[in-house]
């Protein structure tokens, strides 16, 4: 009895430590995509109220846990029944992601420079609480992590895979990448929004003096710089998250450009464009939707 009891202990001890070993490559497999994650959200969390910055980010990140338990079942199931159609959700996720980043940039370069009358009027039409806004603003998060969501845990899945390991190993390696990703990126986020925070604290405590005090004006001057460049290299992220998906997962695109995987500029050149050419056919397909649902509601 006692000794099939230690060899219980032994099975679960062998589990553990095969499922350590997998979970720290995996980890290191989805590094890459896990950066562009915190790019991204970083940027969608930022711009709110000070008091409603942790509220906002909690909302989140409990979407973000939401989204992690819809997709595992969802994605081991496809896997079984019909595995190439996770590759048709996530090529649909990129032009999601695609569209996102190359509106962000043409709201940029044409839609910023409009004068007083007009900016009076789009906000006369389209008046909303600033309740309303945070609501807009933490679903298009939410949405966002569910694309970035499902590759992670397609990367972390894959991993498993690979190594051939038993069903168990690889519902436990993937559930624990997806845990840590979120843990981890909307830790890092909480850090960078209430920088501000620390740093007012800081100046406080050292009375303006010393070491801690140039400290901490240099984190009050530094958040809105941070945001700034956030928002550029979350646009960023999401323009190259939706290339990587269309190069790696569309196999004409695979094969047409695979010369341009030999160095690590061609790869991100590559992406760039995949995921501008992508952004642009999205945002036009988009436009002539609107145009449609106008002219049939004219």
């Amino acid at each position: 009895m006692a000794s099939g009891f230690f060899a219980i202990l032994d099975d679960i001890a062998a589990l553990m430590d095969d499922v350590a070993v997998t979970s720290k490559i995996a980890t290191q497999k989805t590094a890459g995509i896990l950066g562009d994650d915190l790019a991204v959200n970083a940027e969608k969390a930022t711009g709110f109220l000070s008091s409603r910055e942790l509220p906002v980010l909690w909302a989140i990140t409990k979407g973000s846990f939401i989204n992690k338990l819809i997709i595992l079942p969802v994605v081991f199931l496809l896997n079984w029944l019909y595995a190439p159609a996770i590759n048709y959700v996530l090529i649909l996720g990129g032009l999601y992601l695609a569209f996102e980043g190359v509106e962000k940039i043409i709201e940029f370069l044409f839609h910023r420079d409009k004068e007083g009358h007009e900016v009076a009027e789009e906000i006369k039409e389209d008046e909303k609480s600033s309740e309303e806004i945070e609501k807009a603003k933490v679903k298009s998060a939410i949405t966002t992590d569910f694309i970035l969501s499902i590759e992670i845990v397609i990367i972390a899945l894959g991993t498993v895979l690979e190594e051939s390991h038993p069903f168990i190993t690889q519902i436990l390696v993937t559930s624990l990448v997806a845990f840590i990703a979120t843990v981890g990126v909307y830790g890092i986020v909480a850090l960078i929004v209430r920088m501000d925070d620390a740093g007012f604290k800081l100046i406080k405590k050292s009375n303006d003096k010393g070491f801690f005090g140039k400290l901490g004006h240099l984190l009050v001057k530094a958040l809105p710089i941070v945001i700034k460049a956030l928002g550029v290299i979350g646009t960023i992220a999401l323009i190259m998250v939706a290339g990587g998906i269309f190069a790696h997962r569309i196999e004409f695109l695979h094969h047409f450009l695979e010369s341009w995987s030999s160095n690590e500029i061609l790869t991100i050149l590559k992406e760039m464009i995949l995921g501008l050419g992508g952004g642009l056919i999205a945002v036009a397909i988009f436009t002539m939707g609107k145009g449609v649902v106008s002219l049939v509601k004219k």
